[in-house]
């Protein structure tokens, strides 16, 4: 049995990675200038033409590369929640982080009339001003995880209606232009803008992954861990901060995308077969979820393409509907 549970994770790794890179292939071969899949590999394997070349790697490669990045950092962020939480609904989204962080991005482009720079840290400033507030009131010598839902779902409701107010008396274009971002949109993305927000989810990724074993021991109790020596909540505040750092970084640039790292955790938990947190598969689940999303956003009405936020609340949705149904159905 624990033969078959150590390659069963190599392989299930190596199938991620091929299914992101053949979506991946798959999404920037479409589009008004139309090429195979073997013209896309020979571009990326650097035998590409002059146009081909132009097309892959300036106009499409910059959304693709997004894609991936950003739904690994929502799946990194919604397994940190969920294992804080030790609850399957304890995403980012669903408490109400990735609203917070919509809502700085908006003041800032709304109100203070700043640029992409400004709206960026706009969108990270909102962000952990609602983790702290979140969990400020959530705080009873402790946070427990169903209080720290409850009150991040009270504080995005709040959010989302003072969101709407910002919308609705702001001037006509940036309340377009701020809707059509709200749904959550790797439209238009280039690498000037893919670079800075993709760096700052690398680096934070890589930190999240270091603090793994601390992670993983938090899910056997809070008590055991002070008896190990650990700092309880300051433990717990660094998880959140640097998981509120990937969902801002993801939000100041596409806007919150919405269920991805409320499913993710929960898929990569599935193909383990464990209740143990996995943090690199759930990477990749994301990953792959908002690149296939994105994939359905670019085809379904093409040529009209989507917001990639309209596809991942379908399927999130509907997958939250199950989970609601089947913790009914258990208790």
């Amino acid at each position: 049995m624990r033969l078959r549970t150590k390659l069963r994770a190599p392989s299930t790794l190596v199938i991620l990675l091929v299914l992101c890179l053949v979506v991946t292939v798959l999404a920037i071969s479409g589009g008004e200038y139309q090429m195979t899949p073997w013209q896309v590999l020979k571009v990326l394997l650097g035998s590409g033409e002059g146009v081909e070349n132009m097309v892959i790697w300036q106009w499409r490669m910059p959304r693709a590369v997004a894609a991936l990045l950003f739904g690994a950092a929502l799946g990194l962020s919604g397994a940190v929640f969920q294992s804080l939480t030790r609850n399957p609904l304890g995403s980012p989204d669903v408490i109400g982080f990735s609203t917070g962080a919509y809502t700085g991005a908006l003041v800032t482009l709304t109100v203070l009339g700043g640029g992409f720079v400004a709206t960026s840290v706009g969108a990270l400033v909102g962000g952990l001003l609602t983790a702290f507030l979140v969990y400020l009131l959530a705080w009873r010598n402790g946070t427990a995880g169903f209080r720290l839902i409850l009150v991040g779902i009270g504080i995005s409701s709040v959010l989302a209606s003072f969101n709407h107010f910002l919308v609705l008396r702001a001037e006509l274009d940036v309340a377009m232009a701020a809707a059509v971002w709200g749904a959550g949109s790797l439209n238009g993305l280039t690498w000037q803008s893919v670079a800075p927000a993709g760096i700052l989810v690398v680096l934070v990724s890589i930190a999240l992954l270091a603090s793994s074993s601390r992670l993983q021991m938090l899910q056997l109790g809070d008590d055991l861990c002070r008896a190990l020596g650990m700092r309880v909540e300051r433990t717990k505040l660094l998880l959140v901060v640097l998981a509120v750092f990937l969902v801002a970084g993801v939000t100041s640039l596409a806007g919150p995308i919405a269920f991805v790292a409320l499913v993710a955790p929960q898929i990569a938990r599935r193909l383990g077969r464990g209740s143990k947190l996995q943090l690199v598969p759930t990477a990749l689940v994301g990953a792959l979820l908002l690149a296939g999303s994105d994939l359905l956003a670019q085809r379904l009405f093409a040529p009209v393409q989507l917001p990639v936020g309209v596809v991942t609340v379908c399927f999130g949705g509907v997958y939250l509907i199950y989970l609601l149904n089947r913790r009914t159905t258990r208790q």
